[in-house]
């Protein structure tokens, strides 16, 4: 096993490890905490997220170059990104920007 599946089983641990924590407790990580305003669903996108990086990682570049395998490392991609939107409307919307008064 090479140092890079280290990192990314121990990465996507993390991850996962983030999403049950939000879904059970409410807990976040403290980057970006003061953001979220739905931890619960932040947590499931979290783990989607994971599942679909763990598929595109194990399927795509840590397997090798086999294209047999090639359009479920992809839709590993397209899984991730979907858990990435899930994260996303997690967070507080945005505020416009306000001239400052004069």
């Amino acid at each position: 096993m090479s140092w890079v599946t280290v990192g990314v089983v121990l990465a996507l641990s993390g991850l996962v490890a983030a999403g049950i924590a939000a879904i059970t407790t409410g807990w976040l990580p403290p980057l970006g905490r003061d953001r979220v305003l739905r931890p619960r669903l932040w947590g499931y996108g979290a783990l989607v997220s994971a599942l679909g990086m763990g598929v595109f990682a194990f399927l795509g570049p840590l397997r090798g170059p086999d294209l047999r395998v090639a359009p479920y490392a992809l839709s590993g991609t397209a899984v991730f990104l979907v858990g990435s939107a899930l994260q996303m409307a997690a967070r507080r919307p945005g505020r416009p920007v306000t001239p400052p008064a004069s």
